[in-house]
């Protein structure tokens, strides 16, 4: 259940961060336009959590990647 957590706590910040990256100017200058443009966007509402689980999956393979080598290293050592 814990890594559970951790993981969505990540998918949370990324989410966040990403929004915040992305949009930045927008959301200074006409924050309450762009949150009513959401539904006009390609994939409407969906499309911050799809974007966002894209960027997870490739993070995700990288730290998996990453835990393999080292535990192969650890191995040879």
């Amino acid at each position: 259940m814990k890594v559970i957590k951790q993981e969505v706590v990540i998918y949370l910040f990324l989410l966040v961060f990403l929004c915040i990256w992305m949009h930045a100017k927008a959301l200074l200058h006409h924050p309450i336009e762009h949150f009513e443009a959401i539904g006009r966007a390609p994939f409407g509402w969906l499309h911050p959590f799809l974007y966002t689980f894209i960027v997870y999956i490739l993070i995700l393979i990288v730290r998996i990647f990453i835990k393999l080598v080292r535990k192969f290293a650890q191995k040879g050592s």
